[in-house]
């Protein structure tokens, strides 16, 4: 295990009516003035912005909002949210929906605070100072409700990236699992492909002697395997709605990724799927983990067929462990068709003759040199080629 430093400083706030309580933690975190920051649709439809927007005048918080957030969130409304905080004097952000919500609520509060380009902290710049976040989680997948991370993509480019500090870790998240009760199966199942893609991106290690690490991963993986079919065949299984929401948080709040090397290659790729196709970032990562992981399986074998056998309850084949390994990563392939993810190109909405452009914004666009790393060094040929093995 190597060195680490692990701070999260998140309240959580979990269970049924908990989006009533937002007001008193906007206060209780110093909130004097809030951004509801939020998508639209149905955060506007089930009542649940109303029910905000009153628990905050319980409270007597003044607010401002700004709706309008797609999945892939744009830059352009960062850029709208960043001038309106200031105008208004903002000193909260309050996010009411998912992973895409927050990741542009995180954007918001960084900007505000910096005189350059809150686009600068996308290309390498850390963020180190931000107002005050909280969140309202409505879809379980993404687990910004919980992470120092956010996503964004820049509409001049279509470049899609990561940003991180801790200083855009949510104050508190309120987490109710009946939120997600009205989600499409289709979402459900993005969501848990996002939760489980979150892990596998830990497991996938340079590190040695992880093996509590390995342990958490497992666990939660396992839980998804019995968690994700329940709830695709009963919506309303509020327990098992609860169990993938803590699940998603404690997935990428990085408890499971401390003392270790980690990969990322197989949601880098799949930026540039949900960038250019904007599908659903889960369904691009069903198609994109199973080709990335058979890529770069060569290169430790045994932790491939570590995770077939502890989780998909493979047999070793001590002889010919690339045969376990190989066993593992179409379990996990066949698990993710069967709660409905797409299993390629096609049934995700891409085109083999968009690759040559993909593989280009992938390793050159916004300033990269030609690579990406994680568990292994990928050039543009090795690029090319994992994408042709998705088609």
């Amino acid at each position: 295990m190597e060195n680490f430093e692990f701070y999260s400083p998140t309240c959580f706030v979990f269970g049924k009516e908990t989006e009533n309580r937002a007001g008193e933690y906007v206060k209780r975190f110093g909130g004097t003035k809030v951004l509801i920051h939020y998508g639209g649709g149905s955060v506007v439809r089930s009542g649940l912005l109303d029910r905000v927007k009153a628990s905050l005048d319980r409270e007597s918080i003044p607010y401002v909002e700004l709706g309008g957030v797609k999945p892939n969130p744009r830059s352009g409304l960062v850029y709208e949210g960043i001038e309106l905080c200031r105008k208004e004097k903002v000193d909260f952000v309050l996010a009411v929906g998912g992973g895409s919500t927050i990741d542009s609520s995180k954007a918001i509060a960084a900007g505000v605070v910096y005189d350059g380009d809150f686009w600068d902290f996308y290309q390498g710049k850390r963020i180190e100072k931000a107002l005050s976040v909280g969140t309202i989680l409505t879809i379980a997948a993404a687990g910004s409700e919980g992470s120092p991370d956010t996503v964004i993509t820049k509409e001049e480019g279509m470049f899609k990236r990561g940003a991180s500090g801790d200083a855009i870790r949510p104050k508190f998240s309120i987490l109710n699992p009946a939120l997600t009760q009205t989600l499409p199966a289709y979402q459900t199942a993005a969501g848990i492909t996002d939760i489980m893609a979150h892990l596998y991106e830990r497991y996938l290690t340079n590190s040695e002697e992880v093996e509590v690490t390995d342990r958490l991963i497992e666990a939660l993986l396992l839980t998804m395997v019995h968690e994700g079919p329940r709830v695709i065949a009963d919506p309303d299984n509020y327990d098992a709605r609860a169990n993938i929401m803590w699940a998603g948080m404690v997935a990428h709040n990085n408890t499971c990724g401390v003392g270790r090397s980690q990969d990322w290659l197989s949601h880098t790729i799949e930026h540039e799927l949900s960038a250019l196709y904007d599908c659903a970032h889960g369904a691009g990562l069903a198609v994109t983990m199973p080709a990335v992981f058979t890529y770069e399986m060569s290169h430790n074998v045994m932790r491939f067929a570590q995770v077939a056998v502890r989780v998909w309850g493979c047999q070793m084949d001590f002889a010919h462990p690339e045969v376990t390994a190989k066993a593992g990563i179409e379990a996990f392939r066949n698990f993710l068709i069967s709660i409905g993810m797409p299993k390629n190109f096609e049934e995700l909405g891409a085109k083999e003759e968009d690759i040559p452009k993909l593989v280009n914004v992938l390793c050159r666009g916004d300033g990269r040199d030609g690579t990406i790393s994680g568990f292994i060094t990928l050039n543009e040929d090795d690029c090319t080629k994992i994408y042709k093995m998705m088609v």
